[in-house]
């Protein structure tokens, strides 16, 4: 029932769309973002190698809490910061997933350059 609602269509066009102009390398991965209703889930992600780097997630402990649901973003954001200063990547790209650059997204890129990403 997914593939056809026309949201999904729209955000895979979306997607397909970013996806063209942007890549990741092992210096330099792509910080892809996908939001569900209830969580937010971010990846560094080497497409020259085809492997995740780091992952960070609102079902880690202690993510969740927080007032809202920009709060605990932002708290991803800033994990993942600290996941990819252990592996030495400091500089990535940002893949907004199709969503867009506005609450929660807009919240965990700002996570992540609190903790020391560049964009």
């Amino acid at each position: 029932m997914a593939k056809t609602n026309p949201k999904t269509i729209a955000r895979q066009k979306r997607i397909k769309r970013i996806r063209k102009n942007i890549s990741g390398t092992g210096e330099c991965p792509r910080l892809r973002v996908f939001k569900s209703a209830k969580h937010i889930y971010a990846q560094l992600i080497d497409d020259v190698a085809g492997h995740t780097l780091a992952t960070a997630s609102t079902l880690e402990n202690g993510t969740k809490e927080g007032k809202g649901k920009l709060d605990p973003a932002n708290k991803v954001g800033t994990n993942l910061a600290k996941k990819a200063k252990k592996l030495g990547i400091e500089k990535v790209v940002f893949d907004r997933g199709g969503y867009i650059y506005h609450g929660r997204v807009k919240s965990l890129s700002e996570g992540a350059r609190e903790g020391g990403l560049k964009f």
